[in-house]
């Protein structure tokens, strides 16, 4: 039984490769063990479990393409973040499961974490709104950045967001209405059937001025459970507005009202999850301040948690600082890191040291900075410039810092 076997599976894969193998030049044991293997069904492999906090909303997506985008795609952004930090949030603060301390809703929200991304994030899925409690000190000239990851709506509820920037008529509580707030800016990535696209609405007094601004362009979609960094660039009446590097609105007059000021931030209608919301003022005189001071500290170089790598929102200001490498070839200088006090004081140390190198490196490798010019070194959370008590306080301690040698 055993040879007849052997035969029968033989020739099998001798007709199977469309020709008759000669029996001079196959070995029986090793062209049987090759069969069996071919017959035995094929395992599944486990799939690995869904991180319990947001499964909900994850589940049956994928994300098309998590690798990490070259700073070279990102050389037509000109967004430079501003110098002063006055309002940031990562969530890092309080318990996953609740609403955070800083902001306010007439709806329900909570932090999360996600297997897609790292860090917190603070999810919505509502018709409801999320604002920042406190009223914002917000100067002519500022920038609003933050990272956000439209998910699916509950119960059939809609996908993607609202972002609005307003200054609010009631200081403690929800400015209702399809037109809230005095006077304001309106952005949203609307879902219907399709990836999101983008649009604009100017408001005043309770009534829209301008409903135009769609940008409908593939190359401007958000896709679902897709992370995307949305930076806002605010000169008086002007503002501009970044989808990753994609320059979506340049609007001269997106204020219509010059004495409004603006004081309140909101995400509202629809579902996703936002995160690292940072509003800084005042643009950074990086020529002044490096070869006039010889210190120039940064807070427009981005890295991950706990990672060396720089992420390409960073090319407005590594671009600047180039630039003023390149006009001044006699200057050398020196790259120190800093972090908060997250961690130990060894992590911390090498981490600031590695993010140094880094920066380096896209110097020289990105705009062609000769090598020699620059020294490096990293100070880990040893010199804090504020106490590391509050998320605000813990990113003014997170820089970089440029000195003339």
């Amino acid at each position: 039984m055993r040879t007849s076997y052997s035969l029968a599976l033989l020739l099998c894969l001798s007709l199977e490769a469309g020709h008759i193998l000669s029996a001079q030049i196959l070995n029986p044991k090793k062209i049987l063990n090759k069969a069996k293997e071919q017959l035995k069904p094929k395992e599944e492999k486990p799939q690995k479990e869904e991180n319990k906090a947001t499964a909900d909303s994850m589940a049956n997506t994928t994300v098309k393409d998590k690798r990490q985008p070259s700073l070279e795609t990102y050389s037509k952004f000109d967004f430079v973040a501003g110098e002063r930090v006055i309002f940031f949030d990562d969530f890092s603060e309080g318990n996953i499961g609740d609403f955070p301390a800083q902001w306010n809703t007439n709806g329900s929200a909570e932090m999360v974490t996600t297997n897609l991304y790292p860090g917190r994030w603070l999810k919505f899925a509502s018709r409801n709104s999320i604002w920042t409690d406190a009223l914002l000190p917000l100067p002519d000239n500022y920038t609003i950045e933050f990272d956000i990851i439209p998910i699916k709506g509950e119960e059939g509820g809609m996908a993607g967001y609202h972002f609005r920037l307003i200054q609010s008529i009631n200081a403690k509580a929800f400015d209702h209405g399809s037109v809230p707030g005095k006077a304001g800016f309106l952005y949203s990535c609307e879902y219907f059937g399709r990836p999101g696209y983008s649009t604009y609405i100017n408001i005043e007094e309770g009534r829209n001025l301008a409903l135009g601004g769609t940008k409908e362009d593939k190359q401007y979609f958000q896709y679902l459970n897709q992370k995307y960094h949305i930076s806002i660039w605010v000169q008086k009446a002007r503002v501009r507005l970044y989808l990753n590097e994609n320059k979506l609105f340049d609007l001269p007059k997106a204020f219509p009202v010059a004495s409004v000021k603006m004081d309140r931030i909101r995400f509202e209608d629809g579902a996703a999850m936002v995160s690292n919301i940072r509003i800084a003022v005042g643009n950074p005189d990086m020529r002044s301040k490096l070869i006039t001071e010889g210190k120039l500290v940064s807070y427009g170089i981005y890295f991950d948690v706990n990672k060396d790598v720089v992420q390409p929102e960073s090319y407005g200001t590594l671009k600047g600082i180039a630039d003023v490498l390149t006009e001044n070839p006699a200057i050398k200088i020196k790259i120190i890191g800093h972090t908060d006090s997250d961690g130990t004081d060894e992590a911390n140390l090498d981490l600031s040291k590695r993010r140094a190198i880094a920066v380096k490196n896209e110097l020289v490798k990105t705009f062609g900075i000769d090598a020699m010019r620059i020294e490096t070194d990293g100070k880990g959370e040893t010199q804090p410039i504020t106490p590391n008590d509050t998320p605000s306080n813990k990113a003014l301690n997170r820089r970089v810092e440029f000195l003339k040698l």
